[in-house]
């Protein structure tokens, strides 16, 4: 059949894969890929889930004794614990001195504590327990959530700062491109964690939105660079100048016609600020500038454990860094399989 020729009735022409379809083909093709996308998908889930309070909404909740063990170590592992009564009578014993107010503060303990009512706090947890008695297992269920809502959120506010600084800069070039690398320049002078490190002790408000906002307005120079180099490359061709030629604006040039033959750079490089922001935020809430005391996180609970770990109380190190490095792992696979599978040159 000729080039002109039309196709018979009922027939139609194959349309040709688009560069998503083709995407997702070779990425179902990536075992690693899929399994990473799998994990990924599970911890978003039981972000939204706690988000939503579905689980572990009570996670501050005082529901062990104080260290209660891992289920699987039974009641036995956790350290004999001594009533404070049993405590003051015992003090004389040690000391060889009558403490004449024994009898009186226990006795006000008791009416403070509600003596007179059963203690209903579990000997051991699933995962155990924290200084306090709360659910280790919960405060990683929740630490989930913060650290992913802080990764993600920080990483789509640098992705739009990155996007349209390299988009202006490397679409109009001239002063506008000179302003924007030296800005770009003034930001990369810093090592980014000590510049991180430096705003976060300056600011005296903690919380998630401190975090995210210092991460993000901090974290935009890499998709920057990327982008405006791709801006740089595009502008001159030719369905670039076709649009010029009819009369399409610069926003529209830029942000219609451009910006979806780059997306690919755009989204790869989102993926890979999320794993930087959670590992960022890990280390600042570890150091103490991260998210405040009424919030959890992975790096509150590794500060936690510092000193549970002289004690013996491993647990809580334990889960916050296994949560973590499940996600950081898989994170950084999917990265790598959807950097693969948006590669035009893979077929």
């Amino acid at each position: 059949m000729s080039a002109g020729a039309t196709l018979p009735a009922g027939a139609s022409r194959a349309a040709s894969p688009g560069l998503w379809t083709l995407a997702w083909r070779r990425l179902c093709r990536d075992r690693v890929g899929l399994a990473s996308l799998a994990a990924v998908a599970l911890y978003s889930a039981l972000m939204l889930a706690s988000g939503a309070g579905l689980i572990a909404g009570d996670w501050s909740k005082e529901t062990g004794v104080s260290y209660a063990p891992p289920g699987f170590m039974g009641p036995d592992a956790a350290a004999p614990v001594v009533a404070p009564e049993a405590a003051a009578l015992r003090l004389p014993e040690e000391t060889g001195i009558a403490d004449p107010l024994a009898a009186v503060l226990a006795g006000l303990r008791k009416d403070l504590a509600g003596a007179s009512e059963p203690d209903a706090r579990a000997a051991t947890l699933a995962f155990g327990g924290d200084k306090w008695g709360r659910d280790v297992l919960k405060k990683a269920i929740k630490g989930t959530e913060t650290s992913m809502l802080v990764g993600i959120v920080a990483a789509l506010l640098a992705v739009v700062l990155g996007t349209v600084f390299g988009a202006q800069a490397g679409y109009y070039g001239g002063r506008i491109d000179d302003f924007f690398n030296w800005l770009y320049s003034v930001f990369t002078s810093i090592p980014y964690l000590l510049l991180v490190l430096a705003i976060a002790a300056v600011l005296h408000q903690k919380g998630t939105l401190t975090v995210i906002l210092i991460l993000g307005l901090t974290g935009w120079t890499g998709i920057f660079r990327l982008v405006r180099a791709e801006y740089m490359k595009h502008k001159v061709r030719e369905y670039v100048l076709a649009a010029d030629a009819i009369g399409a604006s610069g926003t529209r040039r830029m942000f219609v016609h451009i910006f979806p033959n780059v997306s690919h750079v755009v989204l790869v490089q989102l993926s890979l600020h999320v794993v930087l922001f959670i590992k960022s935020e890990v280390i600042l809430s570890f150091l103490g500038f991260g998210v405040g005391v009424d919030t959890v996180s992975w790096g509150s609970m590794l500060n936690e454990a510092q000193t549970e770990l002289i004690l013996g109380k491993w647990w809580q190190l334990v889960a916050a860094t296994a949560a973590m490095a499940v996600l950081v792992t898989a994170f950084s696979l999917f990265t790598d399989a959807l950097r693969d599978a948006l590669d035009p040159k893979l077929k």
